[in-house]
């Protein structure tokens, strides 16, 4: 496998860092390997997230090919904050900026329809994409130093053990990957809340941390 930069068939780089202040030296140079076309794994509040820039189909292909996953399986993207959902898919529902000023950054992901041009990779032909804010320090720091979306999608094989630290990252994706930020482990717990509000009204596609009484409560005041 051709890596980037100068590292062909080398295990990924491995980099400390802190949630309470993500060393910038280490962010930027994970923000550059996605630049470059590269895969990053970072911490996010539940797991440890594969990232790709989302706009390069070429980068999305490796991700496939890393996890060794289904094309058939959309991948879900996260931004830094509501702007930058809105600056990728335009203006938003009603619903989504009450759901998203409400619960991100959290365990909320929203279903919107996918800005035209959109890799069809991601959506896996739906023409809809998952977004959601991590709450996570680290996570939240490589997406505003990039300055895009990222995908989100677990950082391990396609049907493999959660990746709750760097070390499971490295044992199922090794050279795949070529950059792991560590920040230790993290947390788990169940996955986000997914809510499409390409639907009037919105559904609940997949039970998570935030519980379908409070969602239809929010929306129906």
């Amino acid at each position: 496998m051709v890596r980037t930069g100068d590292r062909p068939n080398a295990q990924a780089i491995r980099l400390a860092i802190t949630p309470q202040a993500p060393s910038s030296r280490a962010v930027a140079r994970a923000a550059s390997i996605l630049r470059k076309g590269g895969l990053v794994a970072f911490p996010t509040d539940t797991l440890y997230a594969l990232g790709a820039d989302a706009s390069n189909p070429l980068a999305i292909e490796r991700l496939f090919a890393a996890k060794g996953r289904s094309r058939k399986a959309p991948i879900p993207l996260l931004v830094a904050d509501l702007m930058m959902a809105i600056q990728l898919v335009g203006e938003l529902p009603d619903a989504a900026v009450r759901l998203a000023k409400r619960y991100w950054p959290g365990p909320l992901t929203l279903v919107l329809w996918a800005p035209r041009g959109a890799c069809t990779l991601l959506t896996a032909g739906t023409g809809r994409i998952g977004l959601r804010v991590p709450d996570a320090a680290v996570a939240l720091a490589l997406i505003r130093r990039f300055g895009s979306p990222v995908t989100g999608t677990s950082a391990n094989r396609s049907g493999g053990k959660d990746p709750l630290d760097a070390d499971e990252v490295l044992r199922q994706l090794g050279d795949r990957v070529d950059l792991v930020l560590d920040e230790g482990p993290v947390a788990g717990g169940s996955s986000s809340t997914v809510v499409d509000v390409t639907i009037s009204p919105p559904v609940i596609v997949r039970q998570g941390p935030i519980l379908q009484e409070e969602i239809l409560s929010l929306l129906e005041c």
